[in-house]
């Protein structure tokens, strides 16, 4: 097999380029060369997102590109939005292979078996989404810090949302696979790992015997040679006493925590079937901030949805800036086909949607300003991440980026050095090696 060649491109969330590099790993291993998307190559893959128009947009575009680019080659399409609309998928132009968010431990076999001139069997039993596709992945993006997607699917089911049924019910990978991939990863190098799932909070709710989310963080914190473990995102009401001790007390636990706030008003809260109200949040972020001192807390806020007032937006920037989130990412509401919240009535105007947006990205501005300038003159501990000849780039346990001037001919890239910072911005921190 000379040179073939895969090109990738991931639409979406942190789960969705774990899922890619699954993919990538089974190529490689098969003597596959891995190439940039934009270049000519024999198999493109394209994983899909499907929460918001715009990732629809942006999936079918990137299917376009592919076939454009080179239209003898096979154009695998998988992810959210293959698995909820597969026959339209299947009807692009293009497309060889449709895999959705299932099978993709099968694509490899499925591709071979089609440059045979072989009939694919990939058939809608992969639709059929049933236990965790417990597929290792390699990490390719050169860094020290390396993602382990542990939990798939939801059972939440909010007003909003299409992930639970492009995901299906939440599924967790078995604890001796967890803990096997842990100790890999830390034999590879990676001096931090990061947990990821669809709906984290859940873990091991589906196992038998069951185990909490708190229960397999502290097994992998304690994997010898792992130096820092960071938890990606947990609703407010999963935060469990269990969980905040262990962030609290194990060195290796990293002080950050992405709590998922989409709006701070109640009425707004329950139209979305969040499982928390205001007071509930407030109350979470009290009890962290007393118990994790310089404790980084980041967020989701969703504006526009269905019958917000300008009361309802209102109380949200007042919970933002109460709460003193270090960084906010914004989305706007986006109606989404199958979703209760799309036959609401009092759908929000697109211009009433992008001013509300841009407020809310100027306060997360001034509340990430803040925080970073809040360490002026202190010393924090940094995991090197990236070197040039005159600058090292990496990051805090709680999420501070830092920049920072190195000499020549070293090689800091993988060790945790202090660092004394001495300006701030809105992307982070700037300081010097002490």
């Amino acid at each position: 097999m000379p040179d073939k060649k895969l090109a990738t491109v991931t639409l979406g969330c942190k789960v969705n380029q774990y899922d890619t590099d699954s993919v990538i790993t089974q190529f490689l291993e098969a003597g596959y060369k891995v190439v940039d998307f934009h270049e000519v190559a024999d198999i493109y893959l394209i994983n899909t997102c499907t929460v918001t128009n715009l990732g629809d947009r942006k999936s079918r575009q990137m299917i376009r590109r592919a076939t454009k680019r080179n239209p003898q080659a096979k154009i695998v399409v998988m992810g959210c939005l293959a698995q909820t609309t597969p026959e339209e998928i299947t009807a692009l132009e293009g497309v060889t292979l449709v895999v959705g968010t299932q099978g993709r431990g099968r694509i490899l076999e499925e591709i071979e078996a089609l440059e045979r001139g072989d009939q694919t069997s990939l058939v809608e039993d992969i639709f059929q989404i049933t236990e965790f596709e417990d597929l290792p992945a390699l990490d390719f993006s050169g860094r020290t810090r390396a993602t382990l997607k542990i939990q798939d699917g939801c059972n939440q089911f909010c007003t909003y949302c299409r992930v639970p049924f492009a995901r299906g019910r939440s599924r967790s990978r078995e604890r001796h696979s967890v803990l096997a991939q842990v100790k890999q990863l830390v034999e590879e190098g990676f001096a931090e790992i990061v947990l990821t799932g669809i709906h984290l909070g859940l873990y091991g709710q589906d196992l038998e015997p069951s185990i909490s989310l708190a229960q397999i963080s502290k097994e992998i914190a304690d994997t010898a040679g792992l130096q820092r473990l960071r938890i990606s995102s947990v609703d407010p009401h999963e935060i469990t006493d269990e969980l905040l001790d262990l962030v609290v007390n194990h060195p290796v636990l990293c002080r950050h925590l992405h709590i998922p706030l989409q709006s701070g008003s109640n009425q707004v809260l329950q139209r979305m079937k969040r499982n928390y109200s205001r007071e509930d949040f407030q109350e979470i972020v009290r009890k962290i901030r007393r118990q994790i001192p310089d404790v980084a807390i980041t967020t989701d806020i969703m504006v526009g949805f269905p019958g917000e007032t300008e009361e309802d937006f209102s109380q949200t920037m007042e919970l933002a800036k109460e709460v003193a989130f270090s960084k906010i990412h914004v989305f706007q509401y986006s109606p989404r086909e199958g979703t209760v919240a799309a036959k609401f009535s009092h759908q929000i105007a697109a211009r009433i949607k992008e001013d509300r947006s841009k407020r809310l990205i100027e306060l997360g501005n001034t509340l990430a300003h803040n925080f970073h300038s809040s360490f002026i003159g202190r010393e924090v501990e940094v995991l090197v991440e990236q070197q040039g000849k005159t600058e090292g780039i990496g990051h805090t346990d709680n999420y501070l980026r830092v920049s920072f001037p190195v000499e020549q001919g070293t090689n800091l890239v993988g060790q945790i050095v202090p660092v004394r910072v001495v300006s701030g911005d809105l992307e982070g921190v700037q300081g010097a090696l002490i």
